[in-house]
């Protein structure tokens, strides 16, 4: 269970990292939105866990974002730190956020699942009968 500070901070890393992704960076491959969907800090602060979801055409702009927002990590950090006051910076691991994408690969599957109920409840009426 994360403290008060370790949220404090987490709170303030995923604002500094949001804002240098959305305003600060200006690579080419970044298309798309990103989202940073949850930091995880540490117990000692000095590693922050930064979990992203992309949203792009297709899977191969999806991978070329992650990329270059890795490639920028350390400018990234640069940025979190000039927000932070504490006398260091926690270090940044992205990852992409992959719990988002199944949430909306479950809800298609039930929003199909019910459309289907709906086209044809006869259907089930008589199965139930028998």
């Amino acid at each position: 269970m994360a403290t008060r500070r370790q949220e404090k901070v987490a709170r303030v890393v995923k604002e500094a990292v949001s804002d240098a992704i959305a305003h600060r960076l200006s690579d080419p491959r970044i298309e798309g939105f990103v989202s940073v969907t949850r930091v995880e800090m540490s117990p000692d602060l000095r590693n922050a866990n930064v979990f992203l979801s992309i949203f792009g055409k297709d899977e191969v702009s999806q991978s070329k974002t992650f990329m270059a927002i890795t490639h920028a990590k350390n400018r990234i950090q640069s940025m979190v730190a000039g927000n932070l006051q504490s006398k260091f910076c926690p270090v940044l691991h992205i990852y992409r956020d992959e719990i988002f994408k199944k949430t909306l690969e479950t809800l298609n599957l039930i929003d199909k699942a019910v459309s289907e109920l709906e086209e044809d409840p006869e259907e089930d009426l008589n199965n139930e009968e028998i």
